[in-house]
């Protein structure tokens, strides 16, 4: 553990110094990290408490570039989300979320291909009610993943910030959502004595990154910065798809294999689906069930066609923008024979 514990600090080094650079974006590094570290429940935990020390470090440095404009607006709106946020990760899977703002960020991608010209004129103040907005959505998926630096990245960017208020104004904005949820994880148990020890090499690291990055934003120009950030959203996008979707896999046993009817089927959970694709019929999936799933007029079906085959297997069909029909797979001498029934 102890070396484990020296990895995640240099990474976190790294990933805390980048983030000062790009506007954020550290948490979502080290999300598919945490994950590997520590159970997906307690993960927020860890990060909440590294990157409450790393915006506490970053007020101290860049305090005289608050804007507080945005902190008065984004911050009332963004608290209450934050306790709904955290109240619906006692029922949903936080990595599922995670993927999504993996496609988010990975969606940033024709943003590094913008010129000079285009960044600039796309960049203005937001009115008062997107601020609100910005703040509410910011709270909401930071109570769930622990982590929301680069998700809200491109908000920073197209207000017309500079790089240091960047900084500054997403470290007062972000600390007061940090602080609440730190004490709504402890109040639900979400977590540990290792996310503890974790959490506080994250601040550590948090810290020193914090603290020597300021010789380093001035040298970089308005331009380059904003690029760095958008680049650093799709790296973190791409890094956290291929983390959760690991995850995800382990954790709900995906799996693909082939059926006794030649068919490639995915295995999820407890569950088996079968996805095809035909040209006629579009996408479909499928799902093996049991006779009692069928509709009163297709059990009579059934039962007819028992008389004659020695086995039957069934299938449920969903296809997009069609009904639902029904496959009965009718075994006799090893022969098959497939009906095919509308619901």
């Amino acid at each position: 553990m102890a070396l484990k514990v020296i990895l995640l600090f240099l990474i976190t080094i790294a990933a805390f110094w980048i983030s000062a650079i790009c506007g954020g974006g550290a948490s979502l590094i080290l999300v598919p990290l945490l994950n590997w570290l520590l159970p997906t429940s307690v993960v927020p935990f860890s990060l909440t408490v590294g990157t409450f020390a790393s915006s506490a470090s970053r007020i101290v440095i860049f305090k005289k570039h608050i804007h507080w404009r945005v902190f008065f607006w984004f911050v009332p709106f963004s608290i209450p989300a934050v306790l709904l946020g955290a109240w619906i990760m006692k029922y949903v899977n936080p990595l599922y979320l995670a993927l999504i703002v993996g496609f988010f960020l990975v969606a940033n991608i024709p943003e590094l291909f913008r010129k000079k010209e285009e960044l600039d004129k796309e960049q203005k103040p937001y009115p008062k009610f997107m601020l609100a907005v910005v703040g509410f959505f910011a709270g909401f998926i930071s109570g769930i993943t622990g982590a929301i630096g680069l998700l809200f990245n491109r908000f920073y960017l197209r207000y017309g910030l500079t790089k240091e208020e960047i900084v500054a104004t997403r470290a007062a904005n972000e600390i007061f959502l940090h602080t609440i949820k730190l004490i709504i994880y402890i109040i639900l148990g979400l977590y540990s004595g290792n996310a503890i020890w974790l959490g506080v090499a994250i601040a550590v690291a948090s810290i020193v990154s914090s603290y020597s990055v300021k010789y380093i934003l001035p040298y970089l120009s308005e331009f380059v910065f904003r690029r760095i950030g958008y680049g650093a959203m799709v790296v973190s996008g791409i890094f956290l798809l291929v983390g959760t979707t690991n995850s995800i896999i382990k954790q709900d046993k995906i799996s693909f294999s082939t059926n006794q009817y030649d068919e490639r089927t995915i295995n999820w959970r407890n569950s088996n689906f079968v996805l095809e694709f035909a040209i006629d019929d579009g996408l479909e999936i499928e799902r093996p069930i049991n006779v009692d799933e069928l509709p009163e007029k297709l059990k009579i079906e059934y039962h007819k066609l028992k008389l004659t085959y020695d086995n039957i297997l069934l299938e449920k069909v969903f296809k997009v923008a069609s009904k639902r029909s029904y496959e009965f797979y009718c075994f006799k001498d090893n022969k098959l024979t497939k009906f095919e029934f509308d619901e």
